[in-house]
């Protein structure tokens, strides 16, 4: 059985041999947190499917800038943050339309209320009612798992902020979706 290599070896050497054998290890380890990650961002898996792509290669670009292949993972997520943001920005009023349509789909929509039993299935609807820095956080935190530390300098926002977003957005899924607190209901 061949032995796993940590991803700070398969980071140096990917640099050292200029060959992409090691690198591909590493996008297979990482390909499905990226692209789940992004889809969760933008609702879109076709878009961000070709972000994710974007960010494989943006990241090969600029493999030998990483200071610490200890955290790759963070540094490629963060990659993939900033390509979601450059695809926002130049999506400019066709996004904020989109989202505007989509919030008033959902205000439609608002005499149907998710049972706490929906859960996953409601993810997307619940997502959707969240601004998108409350969103990134809330993602990052529950579906990856990243401390507020490292979302903090994922998204270059101070850490007092982050729990702010994460505190804000679970307030407002709650009482969106009359989730409420369980020991009161």
């Amino acid at each position: 059985m061949p032995v796993e290599r940590r991803d700070e070896e398969l980071v140096a050497r990917a640099i050292a041999t200029g060959s992409p054998a090691d690198y591909d290890v590493l996008i297979r380890r990482y390909q499905s947190d990226v692209r789940n990650w992004l889809r969760h961002l933008t609702g879109d898996p076709s878009r961000a499917d070709d972000l994710a792509q974007e960010t494989f290669i943006r990241a090969w670009e600029r493999l030998h800038t990483i200071s610490d292949g200890k955290r790759f993972k963070a540094w490629l997520m963060k990659i993939a943050y900033n390509m979601f943001l450059q695809s926002s920005r130049r999506q400019g009023r066709e996004a904020r339309l989109a989202d505007a349509l989509g919030r008033e789909q959902l205000a439609a929509e608002d005499h149907v209320t998710p049972s706490q039993d929906a859960g996953v299935a409601d993810l997307p609807r619940m997502l959707a009612i969240l601004k998108e820095d409350e969103r990134v956080t809330m993602v990052l935190c529950y579906a990856y798992g990243m401390s507020h530390r490292e979302i903090a300098e994922l998204t270059e926002t101070p850490l007092g902020t982050v729990k702010s977003h994460i505190r804000r957005g679970a307030a407002r899924i709650r009482e969106r979706f009359n989730l409420g607190n369980p020991a009161h209901g």
